[in-house]
């Protein structure tokens, strides 16, 4: 379904399943854990890796097919999704603009320069800073009117990249995902990501339910809305990417399960238990997570498996993002 797709490489091919022995042994002492697996989407080589390449391998085939020479996106200030977007750009030759929103209530000089924002910069991007209560997309699309008047042509994506377009990212990744599992001989009883714009989960899921497989199997924790408005956008970019596929197949309401027991005062903002998980992870296995998508969505693994939830293997997708560790420097340094 994929094959006819425009495309833009930034991959360099599928991603390692990797078992976390030390971290389970201190959550379930005697080897009594299901298994606890991560595949590692942090580790792709453009921009420091992270999820977004995925759908940004789509959204720029797209943006080069229509023969743009612009791309514009949105997203908060320290935006995952933006940085990746200004390396991938720079990777295929293209202009990159961010219209980037104070999203979180912080001011402090890590925030405001450090982390993702820095690389912004270093990959040679425009950065368009606006309040947080800005219509970004509106914004975005302005841009592109002006641009398109000075006789150029942009592309324009909202944030995260989650469009139907860049939610065939997570498509590919499902079947990847599938094939793993059969060289592995284990069948995940759980896919865990974050979920923040809706793309990861809902790609997944009709990748899932595509492939005829289990979409309920893809279980997320809301960081960005609430869990209601969760729920409601990512059915809804769920059935608007098998409609792109033009799949046969169906997303019920009961097929996307989403947690919203870590999302914390709100987006971006530090929980104790995602500094936990962080440092937990950081500790026991010597890997890196993001303290705003991951570091919560982990959290809330922890927190099932110490209680006893889940009698088979699950599979938590790490979706980088671990530049913004530097920028919540304070929130760690303070705890």
């Amino acid at each position: 379904m994929l094959e006819d797709r425009p495309r833009f490489p930034l991959l360099g091919g599928p991603t390692p399943i990797a078992r976390l022995e030390r971290l389970e042994n201190a959550l379930a002492p005697g080897g009594t854990s299901p298994g606890l697996f991560v595949k590692r989407d942090d580790l792709m080589g453009v921009g420091g890796g992270g999820n977004k390449l995925r759908k940004l391998e789509f959204l720029i085939g797209d943006a080069q097919a229509q023969g743009c020479d612009t791309f514009i996106t949105t997203g908060g200030r320290q935006s995952n999704h933006a940085r990746l977007t200004a390396a991938a750009c720079a990777r295929a030759g293209l202009a990159c603009e961010l219209v980037l929103a104070d999203m979180v209530p912080r001011d402090d000089e890590s925030y405001r320069h450090n982390g993702n924002v820095l690389l912004d910069g270093l990959f040679g991007a425009r950065l368009h800073h606006v309040p947080g209560d800005s219509d970004t997309l509106a914004l975005a699309h302005a841009r592109a009117e002006s641009l398109q008047e000075a006789g150029r042509k942009a592309y324009v994506v909202g944030a995260g990249g989650s469009s139907p377009i860049g939610c065939l990212g997570y498509v590919a990744c499902a079947s990847e995902i599938l094939a793993q599992e059969q060289a592995l001989g284990i069948r995940f009883a759980r896919i865990v990501v974050p979920n923040g714009s809706a793309g990861t989960h809902a790609g997944l899921a009709a990748g899932l339910a595509a492939a005829g497989d289990d979409p309920s199997r893809v279980q997320s924790y809301t960081v960005l809305a609430p869990l209601a408005q969760a729920l409601s956008a990512t059915r809804d970019l769920a059935r608007a990417t098998l409609a792109a596929l033009g799949a046969d197949r169906a997303i019920a309401d009961e097929d996307i399960v989403i947690d919203g027991s870590q999302r914390g005062e709100g987006y971006g903002i530090p929980t104790e238990a995602m500094l936990e998980a962080v440092r937990f992870l950081a500790r026991h296995e010597g890997l890196l997570i993001d303290p705003v998508y991951g570091g919560k969505a982990f959290a809330g693994v922890i927190a099932a498996l110490r209680a006893g939830e889940g009698t088979a293997p699950t599979l938590f997708i790490m979706t980088g993002g671990t530049p913004g560790l530097f920028a919540y420097e304070p929130a760690f340094r303070a705890t």
